[in-house]
């Protein structure tokens, strides 16, 4: 955390401010709207007056936050600061306050007027005393849940005053002053893609609406579309001007080989609750290496007790090399994992910046994550605690925008949500990782339209579906999701059954990294609740969830078997369930772009929306082995532009995911180039996947590719039809 001086440089700060949900206020944060109850507060910007590190925390009764300490020298203990179901005033609840040292007083200035928040112990006089010789007048009283050593006692005096610019407020020992609210930029930036974000960024939505995100990008459209990243996916309707095809959404098929990673080592097989086996990586991360030639993967090895580093020449068959960081073992770092990632940043200049890891440990351990860098993924740098989330934390970098972003779990439970996801956003890393409590907006979660699947188990009936958590890459010219979706019943149930818990996974798309567009709620990946499957239950995603081999997308997923024949006991919680036991990871297998097609049975046609594009090749991904595609393209105004015409296309058969669109009397598209234009397909008995202008004739798209694969020397498609003749002997290992 930061140290502050005085006449340093000055964080602003504010108290709370109200939630808003609507007009041109800017996006209410999650605390916010978690809270059972909130009232407006007229904020205060308060400058810290002294040297010590400074960092923030927050009162509230929102179930993630509530177990949080009030001083910085607290030790953490994972127990609720006020109890299961106390109400705070609304005034006070999700009220932010600096998280400083108990034993000190520290001074603060005033550099805008308004309110402030004092709390102290009613046993303390001395305290009590002092700020209201300041000014400030008792508010209300709150009790904690329990007595702390830091604690003179378990009730608090909650007071408050005004201060104007010049003031200087004395905060005795045992005093809190209260929070801050982080203000937001506006934006109004304009995406690769000309979509628009909005002047208030991120935007507001609110949780307590269980109606499915709506999409602006999709109720108003570009009226033209820069289309010079990525092949372009027809998932939505976003390009689509007029079109008789028929869209079909498709999804992986679990590799007949699975599972690719299961316990086998000790590490693997011993965890801190005994004999919870577990290699999986959960939500950590699968990268391809091009420098090394190899998968990198960074997975779970024994419930929640190691964190462990693998690699794969194939993606298919992993190796366990023997590291020096604990020697003899391939274990990386000393902290026990719950959730994490692992994002490559190999445009750092730094080199002991190249890699990026996020953890958040268990919640016996703390409520706070933990950031660390590394030159090699191998060995790590500890840079220090950050934010406080729930579990299931994830982040990624998102290219488009050049931002990180962390998806953060939320628990709802005080609307009667639950698991939902709230959104924070930063330039640098390692700054983003010290969020403050207001930071983070509320995201997404569950909606309506997300029901139960025929699971047989009645006891799900009445259960909300939950958004367990959300993992997120960037795929060619848009970002790809899983939702986790998690259809009940509670722990309990699973821990005394020793089955993972009933999870699927759905896929959700974004063009502008924040709304997501789930038009097919059909599960891509789920639990088979098949007792004895090694997928049994806990179906998760892997934090980048794919990697791109030829013409096939490598799409990895944790399932755990359980073990029903063990007898749970409760008093051992959670934790040491066979819920918890026998985890491993597999592979599904989907098309290169196979998300969706748009189909003809017979013959159908497409005209896209105006395009611009600084290209000269036009590629497709097509599956027509019986049919064929022509295309032509046509000005604004609707008139074919010559020659590329319908007449003078060489029609275009077979099933490809790469394939060249050419026309009898032209070169190539370089005159079209950076001319807003509409390309129309006409196709027979077949499928249109994709299609995209590349710079030049290897068919390179320039877009993501999730985790990459072999052929890649980026994270971006430079290569085209070069990077295909690696991957020519997949077929026949899938086969096998």
């Amino acid at each position: 955390m930061k140290t502050m001086k005085a006449n340093a440089l000055s964080l602003i700060l504010c108290l709370g401010a109200a939630p808003v949900f609507a007009g041109g206020a800017p996006a209410a944060p999650v605390i916010y709207q978690a809270a059972k109850t909130c009232e407006p507060w007229e904020a205060a910007v308060m400058t810290p007056e002294f040297d010590e590190p400074v960092d923030f925390c927050v009162l509230s009764t929102d179930p993630v936050l509530a177990q949080l300490p009030l001083f910085s020298d607290q030790k953490y203990e994972n127990k609720r600061l006020f109890g299961k179901n106390v109400n705070l005033p609304a005034w006070l609840d999700g009220r932010e306050f600096y998280l400083l040292r108990s034993d000190r007083e520290h001074a603060f200035a005033c550099a805008k007027g308004g309110d402030i928040i004092g709390l102290a112990f009613n046993t303390d006089a001395g305290a009590l005393a002092a700020l209201e010789k300041q000014g400030f007048a008792r508010k209300g009283k709150i009790r904690t849940a329990f007595l702390h050593d830091k604690f003179p006692g378990r009730d608090l005096v909650a007071l408050a005053r005004a201060v104007k610019p010049g003031d200087t407020i004395v905060m005795p020992r045992l005093t809190v002053l209260g929070g801050i609210d982080t203000r937001r930029p506006a934006t109004g930036e304009v995406l690769y893609n000309n979509i628009v974000l909005p002047d208030r960024w991120p935007p507001r939505r609110d949780i307590r609406s269980d109606e499915p995100q709506r999409v602006p990008y999709l109720e108003k459209r570009p009226g033209v579309v820069t289309i010079d990243i990525g092949r372009q996916l027809f998932v939505d309707d976003f390009l689509v001007g007029k079109s008789t095809l028929q869209r079909e959404f498709h999804h992986p098929e679990k590799w007949k080989g699975n599972p690719v990673l299961k316990p086998e080592t000790a590490l693997e097989k011993k965890s801190r609750f005994g004999d919870r086996a577990v290699a999986a990586p959960l939500g950590g991360s699968i990268w391809w290496n091009p420098g090394r030639q190899v998968f990198e993967i960074w997975y779970e090895a024994g419930h929640v007790t190691n964190l462990a580093y693998a690699t794969s020449k194939d993606g298919l068959r992993w190796e366990r090399p023997s590291l020096d960081v604990f020697p003899g073992t391939n274990k990386v770092i000393a902290q026990s994992p719950d959730s994490w990632s692992v994002v490559p940043a190999t445009w750092e200049a730094d080199p002991r910046e190249k890699y990026k890891l996020l953890v958040r440990g268990p919640n016996m351990d703390t409520r706070r994550v933990r950031a660390y860098t590394s030159p090699d993924g191998i060995h790590w740098d500890d840079r220090g605690e950050g934010g406080f989330c729930g579990d299931r934390l994830t982040f990624f970098y998102n290219p488009f925008r050049k931002k990180w972003v962390f998806s953060l779990r939320w628990e709802l439970d005080n609307w009667g949500i639950g698991r939902s996801r709230a959104y924070y956003e930063a330039d640098d890393f390692l700054q983003g990782c010290r969020w403050t409590p207001s930071a983070p907006v509320f995201w997404t979660r569950a909606d309506r339209l997300d029901r139960h699947y025929d699971d047989g188990i009645p006891e799900n009936d009445g259960h909300t579906v939950q958004l367990y958590n959300m993992d997120t890459c960037a795929y060619e010219s848009l970002l790809v999701s899983f939702f986790q979706l998690f259809y009940g019943p509670n722990n309990q149930y699973w821990a005394e059954r020793g089955l993972g818990k009933l999870t699927g996974l759905n896929f959700a798309y974004s063009r502008d990294g924040f709304h997501w567009d789930r038009p097919d709620r059909t599960l891509a990946l789920k639990s088979t609740q098949r007792p004895g499957d090694w997928d049994c239950g806990y179906v998760q995603s892997v934090g980048n969830l794919m990697a791109v081999r030829g013409d096939k997308l490598l799409i990895y997923y944790t399932g755990f078997a359980g073990n029903p024949g063990e007898k749970w006991d409760p008093k051992a919680g959670i934790f040491d369930s066979a819920m918890h036991s026998n985890g491993a990871m597999g592979v599904a297998i989907l098309r290169r772009d196979g998300f969706a097609s748009l189909n003809a049975k017979e013959t159908g046609a497409l005209l896209t929306r105006p395009v611009l594009f600084s290209g000269k090749h036009l590629f497709v991904n097509l599956d027509a082995p019986g049919g064929g595609l022509s295309v032509q393209i046509t000005g604004t105004d609707g008139k074919p532009i010559a020659p590329f015409t319908f007449e003078n296309c060489k029609p275009v058969s077979g099933d490809t995911t790469l394939a060249q669109v050419t026309w009898k009397t032209a070169a190539d598209l370089s005159a079209l180039a950076g001319t807003p234009v509409c390309f129309e397909f006409k196709l027979t008995n077949g499928k249109l996947y994709a299609f995209w202008v590349s710079r030049d004739a290897s068919g390179r798209s320039d877009g993501y590719v999730a985790g990459g694969g072999p052929g890649f020397t980026t994270v971006t498609d430079t290569q085209g039809r070069a990077a295909y003749a690696p991957n020519a002997g997949l077929a026949g290992q899938l086969a096998r």
